[in-house]
């Protein structure tokens, strides 16, 4: 059984078909990357597969361990495993950092009694470790963060939840090199044999440091070749039109 197996799947934004008879499996613990052109439909599937209600599946499945998640909201994808970095984060003014990740954590380990002193110190070591001010943990979420503070927010989200599943829409947009190695340091720390990775790129950077063992390209909806990384390599010399269908 994999974790990830969306079948034959079609779907719009509006009454624009944007996902054109899709196919992808994703196993445990592996890393898969995305690459393909603007408007190919790239974020359309990372909210598909989270749930989001402003894109409509007209036909096909996915299934997350064997489970039809199509009919699931977001609360309920999210419990199961399934987590999503945007491109822009939101702001949540009167939300702390710190209070929503308990929250959160809370949520996703219902059996699990952390007190919020041990809480805190998780918290405090995993920011560290990704070269975050402790300061910005008690700041409301996203409030006046820098592009680059953001994206290492969604990485210390990351780290502390541990899902199954990371689908990370654009992790690596506007970072300089200190910062998406400290980003791709935070991705590596939760890849083991249960925890699989998407990551959708533009970029062959990141996949020097995130290695992925199956690359994509993704063209007009559909996923029109898939190959291990020098496909991304070949992706920066050659462009996406050669792909195109």
């Amino acid at each position: 059984m994999r974790l990830l197996k969306i079948i034959d799947l079609h779907a719009r934004v509006g009454e624009k078909e944007v996902i054109k008879g899709l196919n992808l499996e994703i196993d445990y613990g592996e890393v898969h990357a995305i690459m393909g052109p603007n408007g190919a439909g790239k974020t359309t599937l990372a909210n598909l597969i989270m749930g989001n209600p402003n894109y409509k599946i007209t036909s096909g499945e996915i299934l997350f361990e064997g489970k039809n998640i199509i009919n699931l909201s977001v609360d309920e994808r999210a419990k199961l495993g399934i987590f999503q970095s945007f491109q822009y984060p939101e702001e949540i003014p009167g939300v702390t950092v710190r209070n929503f990740l308990k929250v959160a954590y809370d949520a996703l380990h219902p059996n699990e009694k952390i007190s919020v002193f041990d809480f805190g110190d998780k918290l405090l070591k995993i920011a560290k470790s990704l070269k975050i001010d402790p300061v910005f943990l008690d700041r409301y979420l996203n409030v006046g963060f820098s592009g680059g503070e953001r994206k290492k927010l969604e990485i210390l989200q990351l780290n502390v939840l541990k899902p199954k599943l990371a689908i990370l829409d654009e992790a690596d947009s506007g970072l300089d090199i200190d910062a998406l190695k400290i980003v791709s340091k935070g991705i590596n720390a939760v890849l083991n044999e249960n925890t699989s990775v998407l990551v959708i790129t533009h970029y062959n950077r990141i996949l020097e440091y995130v290695k992925p063992q199956f690359v994509h390209v993704f063209v007009n909806g559909r996923i029109v070749k898939t190959g291990g990384p020098m496909i991304a390599e070949e992706l920066e010399a050659r462009g996406y039109d050669s792909f195109a269908v």
